[in-house]
């Protein structure tokens, strides 16, 4: 399997399941996902991809400075309806890692480890997306702007060649390559595209 390998240098989001303990999945309950694994749940990378993994990241870090995120006990709330724009395909990066669902999550075990009805759309807040934890209530907005980390001027040109079916093959793998470029400058970038800011 043959990827850009500046996905293996990203950051890893580790959290803590206790459902996944309790089956057995995982020896106590610890595991990790990475960008690569968003990128194959999705079936490409692109800025809206690596945002959502990013405001994930960012997060979940200030949600639990100082634990393990624990899966399957955050909440989280977008601004826009689930069909608007790219919130859905951000909603399902959030989903896989944190396990909030709105509605088709796991109902749970004689009442605990629910994971749905954990994440709400046409929420009341003016960030990208707000993180709140089940436990105390603590809540973190995080904003995504990756507008300061523009794309090469030929990607239009190229893309128009593509979507007209008259790219050669070299063109359509230099308009790969410069897409990726641009996502990999947003990872490198992300204090300049990512703020988080707590609730009070």
């Amino acid at each position: 399997m043959n990827y850009p390998s500046f996905f293996d240098s990203i950051e890893t989001i580790k959290v803590v399941d206790p459902l996944s303990n309790v089956l057995g999945a995982f020896e106590g309950g610890v595991y990790e996902f990475n960008f690569l694994d968003a990128v194959k749940s999705a079936g490409h990378s692109c800025p809206t991809l690596a945002g959502a993994y990013l405001v994930t990241l960012e997060g979940l870090k200030a949600l639990y400075p100082n634990s393990l995120a624990v899966r399957g006990e955050i909440k989280a709330e977008f601004r826009e309806p689930m069909e608007e724009g790219v919130t859905g395909v951000i909603s399902n990066v959030v989903s896989q890692i944190t396990g909030a669902t709105e509605k088709s999550g796991f109902k749970g075990l004689a009442g605990n480890f629910a994971r749905h009805s954990l994440m709400s759309f046409n929420a009341n807040i003016n960030s990208s997306i707000r993180f709140i934890r089940v436990d105390n209530g603590k809540s973190i907005d995080v904003y995504y702007d990756p507008s300061s980390v523009g794309g090469s001027p030929k990607m239009q040109q190229l893309m128009q060649k593509i979507m007209g079916g008259v790219a050669s093959a070299q063109e359509a793998k230099e308009f790969g390559e410069l897409w990726q470029d641009r996502v990999k400058r947003i990872f490198e970038n992300k204090s300049s595209v990512i703020r988080v800011v707590e609730v009070k």
